[in-house]
């Protein structure tokens, strides 16, 4: 049995739709990563499913059985959660701050509270730090003493919020070293973060998350790897795109050249690069789609992790490469002697010859 199930969770604030049809199961000791590109739901995920925002409609259950209004103080308990931005009680210094959840909601002795935080703070490196109040800690300090709070109220799950988004770069290797170490030991664990290197190296589990749910899902190897969706691809190799639409053969190829300039000057391409995809470019959609087609769809891309560069040009009509019919043998010439690789497909109407640097 699942330790977390999400059954069609839909969440909505006002008519602003933020998540629907959400369905996913949680494995007990699964280290689960969320990404994805800001306000596509992560964090509200986290927070409809213990329930600091109640989900609109569908179904929450943990460990079997479902979360409701009466009956999610005691499952909180059980399903710990770390925000950003830390939430440590200011007037309260780092050892008060482990032992007041387990004195007052769990009810334990003050003196078992108080060694279990001790055993809690060397676990993060913080012994020394007990007696601190948070003014005086590093922001990677108050996150492991928020860690290491909600550790201290025995939570069979973590819920973790972007853990190091609040943080200078230089503190986020010592939180992201907790949270390895508490992988390690089995916990269970749903991360929302932008750390690439902890979801790929430490998760059993990523789910991408776009369109208003979980867009694509699999292990690390098969969504940093081979990811099969195409805005999965754009967020993993990082791809950024430019598209001109061509309305008919007497188009503004001025405008479309002067995009694509701006487009390659924009993000730091090299010269040459810059000048074969224009010469593609106007080759491709100038003097051997337009005279016959008219119409069509000029899309440039590169990847800045990949380092590969490609346009692609679509067009309407029967299945037919306009490379291979074109009477223009010398743009065909000029086309075949700078692009590395050229690749034609016919879908449900429509051509696609994509070229690649």
């Amino acid at each position: 049995m699942s330790i977390i199930s999400v059954k069609n969770l839909e969440k909505k604030f006002g008519d602003n739709v933020i998540l629907q049809n959400v369905n996913v199961d949680i494995e007990k000791g699964e280290v689960v990563s969320i990404i994805g590109p800001s306000g596509t739901g992560k964090s509200t995920l986290l927070r409809a499913i213990n329930f600091l925002d109640p989900p609109s409609s569908g179904e929450v259950f943990f460990d079997g059985e479902k979360i409701t209004k009466k009956n999610m103080d005691a499952t909180r308990r059980r399903m710990g959660m770390v925000f950003q931005s830390f939430g440590l009680f200011s007037h309260m210094d780092v050892m008060e701050n482990l032992t007041s959840g387990p004195t007052k909601l769990l009810k334990m002795p003050k003196d078992e509270a108080e060694e279990k935080a001790s055993v809690l703070l060397k676990t993060v490196g913080l012994s020394e730090r007990a007696k601190f109040f948070p003014r005086q800690l590093s922001g990677g300090q108050k996150q492991r003493v928020a860690i290491a709070r909600c550790l201290a109220m025995s939570p069979e799950v973590i819920l973790f919020d972007e853990p190091t988004s609040a943080l200078d770069p230089t503190m986020v290797s010592e939180v992201m070293a907790v949270m390895r170490s508490l992988a390690k030991s089995g916990m269970t664990m749903l991360v929302v973060t932008h750390e690439m290197d902890f979801a790929q190296d430490v998760s059993s589990r990523v789910l991408y998350m776009d369109e208003r749910g979980i867009y694509e899902q699999g292990s690390p190897q098969e969504i940093f790897g081979q990811p099969k969706k195409t805005k999965t691809q754009a967020f993993i190799y990082k791809i950024r795109s430019f598209t001109y639409e061509v309305s008919s053969h007497n188009f503004d190829y001025v405008e479309m050249l002067s995009g694509i300039e701006n487009f390659c000057f924009s993000h730091a391409m090299e010269k040459k690069i810059s000048n074969k995809l224009q010469l593609l470019a106007e080759e491709m959609v100038i003097n051997i789609v337009t005279p016959k087609y008219g119409a069509c769809s000029l899309n440039l891309n590169f990847s800045e992790k990949l380092n590969t560069y490609g346009l692609s040009v679509s067009y309407k009509g029967e299945n037919s490469n306009a490379l291979e019919i074109s009477g223009d043998d010398l743009a065909v010439t000029m086309v075949r002697g700078t692009a590395k690789e050229i690749h034609h497909e016919y879908t449900e109407g429509t051509n696609i010859i994509t070229l690649g640097l």
